[in-house]
């Protein structure tokens, strides 16, 4: 359940995130009685990093993926065996695959509609968030075994703060996100939303924002994260899904399951630039490892679009034989492979990302969706399937 005891520096550190620096602690004074110190992180950069939110490790302006690059491990998932796990919602059970062999190798129970397999900021935690069961589901990636359940009110999703503080919950049915203490999971604050069914979010390149999608009202909204609070809602229409940030941060890309293709949003003046039809049902949005292109699942059509991020143009779409239904998943540690749950068709598909064909399909439960391929290059986690930094 991540790393106790220690503080944000000295993890980021153990991490290789890039950064250096030194703590000390200021005692607060109120009343005349002094209250419990709080440690102060004090971040220096390496050349070529940009800082962006307090407490954040440095990042590139030019490419926000500048560390997802193939190879580019962190420390702390060393030894961890690949593994993809597969939550089923109608089942209720969690499956792991072994990405050499294609083979499920272990089956458990979870609490009730697992939707996602989140990785923890600090990677050495999976959790399957279970959302009617009001739970989390901790697992240890190297054992693949469960941990015992923390009681979480309908966490739908499951994001970290840019600097590692917050762990954020997405209440899609309560409407509003709940900010957790990663370690402990004590609720520190909750944050009301204007909209329904928030589901899917990134993050601004300097971290200091959030962009997050609500499918059943049809409208972003635009969350200032230091502040927690709501700075400006965005009117799409549809049934925004997934959402991703372009290399360069300048925009980002929301599928639209509805209106079966990308909005494109301005990050910085939160305006929509346009719209890219990509193939029905628009689901799951992924970057590929060299972080050129982004992989788009059309959920209702049984196909992947590929869209070139320095154009903005769609280069390549990869059907199914016999249809399916690609919904949300991972790119494999190397980038050969683009791995999507099958949401209606209780299977998972395996993707060659190089020949653009289908390479795999695995039967897996009734329902499969959040699936998450562990471990992947980067020096965090924000969550989800794995946006990683």
């Amino acid at each position: 359940m991540g790393v106790k005891g220690s503080s944000l520096q000295s993890w980021v550190v153990a991490l290789g995130l890039g950064v250096t620096g030194c703590q000390h602690s200021t005692p607060a004074v109120s009343n005349n009685k002094t209250t419990p110190t709080k440690t102060v992180t004090i971040l220096k950069l390496e050349p070529g990093l940009q800082m962006g939110l307090p407490g954040m490790p440095g990042f590139k302006a030019e490419n926000v993926y500048a560390f997802d690059q193939i190879g580019a491990f962190s420390p702390a998932v060393a030894g961890i065996p690949a593994r993809v796990y597969v939550p089923d919602g109608k089942s209720n059970k969690l499956s792991v695959i072994d990405p050499k062999t294609f083979k499920v190798i272990a089956t458990y129970s979870v609490d009730k509609e697992p939707q996602h397999v989140v990785p923890s900021y600090d990677l050495r935690t999976l959790y399957v968030v279970n959302d009617v069961g009001n739970t989390i589901t901790p697992i240890d990636p190297r054992t693949s075994r469960l941990g015992k359940p923390i009681k979480i009110q309908d966490p739908y999703n499951l994001y970290f703060t840019p600097d590692g503080q917050d762990a954020i919950v997405v209440a899609e049915y309560k409407r509003r996100l709940d900010f957790f203490d990663p370690h402990t999971w004590q609720k520190r604050t909750s944050l009301s939303v204007p909209c329904k069914g928030i589901n899917h979010m990134d993050f601004s390149s300097d971290g200091r924002f959030i962009l997050a999608a609500c499918e059943f009202s049809g409208d972003l909204v635009r969350i200032d994260l230091a502040a927690k609070k709501v700075i400006g809602t965005l009117h799409v229409g549809g049934m925004p899904q997934d959402v991703k940030l372009s290399p360069d941060g300048k925009v980002f890309y929301v599928a639209d399951m509805m209106a079966d293709g990308l909005h494109v949003i301005d990050a910085s003046s939160f305006k929509r630039l346009e719209f890219i039809p990509t193939g029905k049902g628009a689901h799951g949005l992924y970057p590929s490892r060299d972080a050129k292109n982004l992989y788009i699942s059309n959920r209702g059509e049984g196909s992947i679009s590929v869209l070139e991020f320095a154009t903005r143009t769609l280069v390549a779409k990869w059907r199914i034989p016999g249809g399916g239904s690609p919904d949300m998943g991972s790119v494999s540690a190397d980038g050969t492979q683009l791995w999507l749950a099958g949401r209606n068709n209780g299977e998972v598909y395996v993707f060659d990302t190089r020949l653009g064909k289908l390479e795999k399909r695995i039967k897996v439960g009734r329902g499969p969706h959040g699936l998450t391929f562990f471990p992947q290059p980067g020096r965090y986690s924000l969550g989800h399937t794995g946006v990683y930094r």
